[in-house]
């Protein structure tokens, strides 16, 4: 059964069926994710070609329906995050969040505080906010959707809460100076690192424009959640990798642009 309703939607990918039209995947307010069946996308007047881009949220007018595909007809309030479309360097880490969201997330579940989190997490990129640390706190966040869940509240031994602790993949949390003996393999983090990845786990996203991170300190953060990703989920996806390379060539592209 289908019904025509408004519904609030951030994008998250779109790819080509047949000659003429799309399958936009769309996270949606009250429904989680949907796949939309939009028709005539080839055509000159086509109006729905802003509302189906990437990055883009917009109020959606389309049929619902209980199963299968969706059928989107119109699109009114549109928001586009032209600088994330556009900045290659917002781009690549806003796509690896929404692959994440997309990867982490079941169909037709609602999660109305995660649709927010990822509309400000995009409205944050696109102004001048550091989105390697926007990546790194959704990073943090989507490991419960995985079932995922180390201790990082305090160390597992003696649930020591303040000061220097390091990861231990044998204990699957936190382990304070005090009991380091209990995994010889512990990643021997910086305690700087582990700081602000437990920081990352619990903050606001809102809070961010006070955290200023200097590079050795992001490199040490990333080290540690892409182990923490190998070892607890084992997510391989595209836009990562991309990220990985362009971290090589980043720099090159700046220089040259000053």
């Amino acid at each position: 059964m289908a019904h025509l309703e408004e519904i609030d939607g951030l994008v998250l990918s779109v790819r080509k069926h047949r000659e003429r039209d799309y399958l936009v995947k769309v996270f949606t307010d009250r429904y989680g994710k949907l796949m939309f069946f939009v028709r005539g996308t080839k055509k000159p007047n086509f109006k729905l070609r802003t509302a189906i881009q990437p990055f883009t949220h917009a109020t959606f007018i389309a049929d619902v329906r209980d199963e299968g595909l969706c059928f989107m007809r119109d699109a009114k309030d549109i928001q586009s995050y032209t600088a994330v479309q556009t900045d290659i360097f917002k781009n690549a880490y806003a796509t690896y969040i929404l692959q994440l969201a997309d990867a982490a997330l079941d169909d037709r579940k609602p999660d109305l505080g995660l649709f927010r989190q990822l509309q400000t997490g995009l409205e944050i990129i696109e102004g001048d906010q550091d989105p390697e640390i926007i990546m790194a706190i959704f990073e943090m966040r989507f490991m419960r959707y995985f079932g995922a869940l180390p201790e990082l509240r305090g160390c597992v031994i003696c649930g020591k809460t303040e000061g220097a602790f390091d990861y231990s993949s044998r204990h699957h949390g936190l382990l304070c100076p005090r009991h380091f003996h209990e995994d010889e393999r512990r990643l021997h983090a910086s305690p700087k690192a582990i700081h602000f990845i437990r920081l990352f786990s619990v903050v606001s996203l809102e809070q961010i424009n006070t955290i200023t991170l200097k590079p050795e300190t992001k490199k040490e953060i990333r080290q540690v959640i892409d182990q923490l990703y190998d070892e607890l989920i084992g997510l391989n996806l595209k836009s990562k990798k991309f990220i990985d390379s362009m971290h090589q060539w980043e720099g090159v592209l700046k220089r040259e642009d000053d």
